[in-house]
């Protein structure tokens, strides 16, 4: 390709990613140090684009940040009111009685249900009040490096064609050049892999273990609207080994979230997420909510799931990183936005400590972080994730009720996550074919009528994102062993078999990508590489998700 000079500006602080964390660094970054030049940058077409979420929030960090969010417009506006926990058989929905006792970490006395997107759009405009300069639509290509310590990123080129060249409207990434760069790039983001890679920040932690989330935004009707409603369930349809289960929230003016989880360490290469999470809605505990409505959106994403047992270094020479890129997510909760904020406000303060110290690495975060209630409620609850892992649905069930009610949390002993996602996978022989339901269109849909409502678009012309590192090993190892396991843990129908019965290939439709990064978690070969297409790019969630 062409080389073009790049645009460089020029900022005390530049924060990758307009999420929870990103936004509430920037904000903290300007109370504390108003003279401070911050920059954010978003990959999506705007703030809330690509942001995904179960959408109950705790206010805990939100109250520290902005103590008068309550008077100021804050989009928290249906309180929860009431909750229930199910154990589903394929039949029936079992109330799990005593869940303050039972699981206390769910309750959620005091929260809201809200749409995460609206949420980071108001604060944005909070941040943008305060003098952040935001620019949505600008993905981070790459990190720079010089003399072993990061002073920035470079944007994405946009405008090159397929070949690699430019096109006519050709415009070149630009460097944005900082004394200190925050990553809030939320999960298993690609320039956080370099950053790993480069600073050896995963050196004697466990491997991060992930779930995927898939939710859909329905309107139903109004006699069937329960606002301020939050139902879980976990069992049916997923086997003894296979951590997740859905969720279902009523709020707003007739909407109810809908949503489910499956841990990336299940071993069935013949699971599919997307179809579990479909059927789930035609049981009798669900169906009934969703009958006569009108689905009306449809997203998927990624969590870190692996707690404090997962957490890298957080700091290096320039900067750290914050938010669900690092992996705060509280997973019994199902919940990370206030552990994600609060971790942002942790290293603002790091960072406006060592600009008044004039250090090169706001080494004090990481400190902070373990003096902090984000670090206590985490490792309050840090044997949870792996015991799932390690005995099971019903065994980590019953482990998370005695380390609640019994331990509260202080057990003398740490579980570890002993695998990575991809490593767990067997292959298809080994593995029971799964047999689902087809789409009713009306209650259950196909991934591709579901993509369009995520409003996903990528430039045609663009260079493809998602990249095989072999064509040779994906044919031995995801055909020949697991009968190419990414064609289904995809939500998205990214990844199709082309003449199966000849000569097997994979077809990559990189056009409906909605940006989860399952494939660059749950691939058994790690030979999908994702990485951030142009930006704009990608999925367009309305409010409301």
């Amino acid at each position: 390709m062409t080389e073009h000079a790049r645009e460089t500006m020029e900022f005390d602080i530049v924060i990758v990613g307009g999420g929870p964390s990103g936004l509430a660094a920037a904000i903290r970054l300007r109370q504390l140090v108003p003279q401070a030049s911050v920059c954010l940058i978003e990959k999506g077409s705007e703030i809330g684009a690509h942001i995904l979420s179960g959408a109950v929030i705790e206010p805990r960090a939100l109250d520290e940040l902005l103590p008068d969010w309550r008077e100021t417009g804050a989009p928290l506006n249906t309180p929860v009111t009431e909750e229930a926990m199910l154990f589903l058989t394929e039949s029936r929905g079992y109330s799990v009685p005593m869940l303050d006792r039972v699981m206390p970490h769910m309750r959620n006395h005091g929260n809201y249900i809200v749409s995460l997107g609206d949420v980071c759009r108001w604060l944005a405009g909070r941040a943008e009040e305060m003098g952040v300069e935001i620019y949505p639509g600008f993905a981070g290509a790459d990190v720079l490096v010089e003399d072993g310590r990061v002073v920035g990123v470079v944007t994405g080129d946009m405008g090159i064609g397929r070949d690699g060249e430019p096109g006519p409207n050709y415009a070149p990434g630009m460097e944005l050049r900082a004394k200190y760069t925050l990553f809030a790039e939320g999960c298993r983001g690609s320039l956080t892999k370099r950053l790993m890679a480069m600073y050896n920040l995963r050196k004697g932690v466990d491997p991060q273990t992930y779930g995927l989330g898939i939710k859909e935004l329905w309107e139903v009707p109004a006699e069937q609207h329960r606002p301020g409603l939050v139902q879980h369930s976990f069992g049916w349809p997923l086997d003894d080994r296979t951590y997740g289960g859905a969720w279902m929230y009523h709020f707003g003016e007739n909407l109810v979230s809908y949503g489910f989880v499956v841990g990336l360490d299940y071993p069935n290469t013949w699971l599919s997420p997307f179809d579990e999470m479909q059927r789930v809605k035609l049981h009798p505990s669900f169906r009934a909510t969703f009958e006569g409505g009108r689905r009306i959106a449809y997203g998927a994403r990624a969590l870190s799931e692996g707690g404090i047992q997962s957490i890298p270094r957080l700091t290096f020479p320039g900067g750290a990183l914050i938010g669900d890129t690092a992996g705060f997510l509280n997973v019994p909760k199902i919940k990370g936005t206030h552990t994600a904020m609060k971790s942002g406000m942790l290293a603002a303060e790091a960072v406006a400590e060592a600009m008044e110290g004039g250090r090169a690495e706001p080494t004090s975060y990481t400190a902070r972080v373990r003096k902090s209630w984000l670090w206590e409620e985490l490792r309050a609850v840090r044997n949870v994730r792996p015991a799932f892992s390690r005995f099971g649905m019903k065994g980590g069930a019953l482990y998370a009720g005695i380390d609640a009610m019994l331990l509260r949390g202080r057990a003398p002993w740490t579980l570890h996550h002993r695998h990575a996602d991809n490593e767990v996978l067997e292959s298809a022989s080994q593995s029971a074919p799964i047999a689902y339901p087809k789409p009713d269109g009306k209650i259950t849909f196909d991934k591709l009528s579901s993509v369009f409502l995520s409003a996903t678009n990528h430039e045609e012309d663009q260079p493809v994102h998602l990249k095989l590192r072999s064509d040779a090993l994906w044919k031995t190892v995801n055909w020949d062993v697991f009968r190419a396991p990414e064609s289904r843990y995809c939500p998205a129908g990214v990844y199709e078999v082309a003449d199966a019965e000849t000569a097997p290939r994979l077809q990559i439709n990189a056009q409906n990508c909605v940006h989860c990064k399952t494939c660059d978690i749950k691939d058994p070969a790690q030979n999908i590489d994702w990485a951030t297409p142009e930006g704009a790019g990608g999925p367009n969630y309305p409010g409301g998700m």
